[in-house]
Formats: structure tokens, sequence, C-alpha cells
């Protein structure tokens, strides 16, 4: 099955850029009530996902970053301590489910590395449930 059909396209991704600071990205994931955020350069491509506890971190382990200094820091600064790794556009349906696993959602790249969405792990249950049931049934 092509992966394609699944993917949430770009424009409808909340993404944020390395250079956003870490004040714009709590804010953004409390108001979309998000725990991680792709990471999207200025050229298109994805590097990297940026996370509640990748922040957490940050704040518990610097001792000049605090929730009243945070926005002085950027987020390409901030380590990130999951590797969410994306899939091309041209990955088969394996390849995603293994990364489905140990990602809530799964960037997904072109040919040339542009970010061009996600598939969140529940469209992938809901298509593994589908195919369940289709053999239980059929």
């Amino acid at each position: 099955m092509n992966i394609a059909f699944f993917l949430l396209p770009k424009e409808s991704v909340i993404y944020l850029r390395p250079d956003s600071t870490i004040r714009q990205a709590l804010e953004k994931m409390e108001y979309h009530r998000y725990t991680a955020i792709p990471l999207i350069d200025e050229k298109g491509r994805y590097t990297g996902t940026i996370t509640e506890g990748d922040l957490l971190w940050m704040l518990k382990n610097s001792a000049e970053v605090s929730f009243e200094t945070c926005h002085k820091y950027q987020l390409k600064n901030v380590p990130q301590r999951v590797k969410n790794k994306p899939v091309s556009i041209n990955a088969d349906m394996e390849d995603l489910i293994s990364l489905a696993i140990e990602q809530n959602f799964v960037p997904v790249v072109d040919d040339k590395h542009i970010f061009i969405g996600i598939i969140r792990r529940r469209e992938i249950i809901e298509y593994c449930y589908k195919q369940y049931l289709n053999r239980q049934n059929g």
C-alpha cells in the first residue's frame, strides 16, 4: 500500500524552525495540546522533532535557562533525547509500522529530503486494525 494515502500534508502540520525559541515551542505545544513538534529548516528539510521531554530536561539541566529566560534560547540548542526518523514517500508499510512503534508520528520526506508531511500513529493503527478484521472475516 502506498503510504501517501495516510499523509497529513505539511500545510496541515504544526511545525517549528530550529531557530524558534523554547518559549515558542512551549506555547505551540500548550495551544495545540501536542507533546512533540517536527522541526523544519529554512530550506524545508526535516531536522528532528522537539518533545516536551527535551524542553523539560533543558530547563532542569541548564542553570541559565528558566521559564523567565526561555524566550532567549533557540530549539537548535536543545538536545533531542530521541531521534525521530523520517521515511521517504516511497517507503513501504513495514518501514512505517516499525517507526510508529517508537514515534507518535512519522515525518515523511520526498526524494530531495524535503519535508512533505507526517503520518500519525493513529492512522497506522487504524490500518492495521482493518487488516486484522479483514483476516478475521475473510
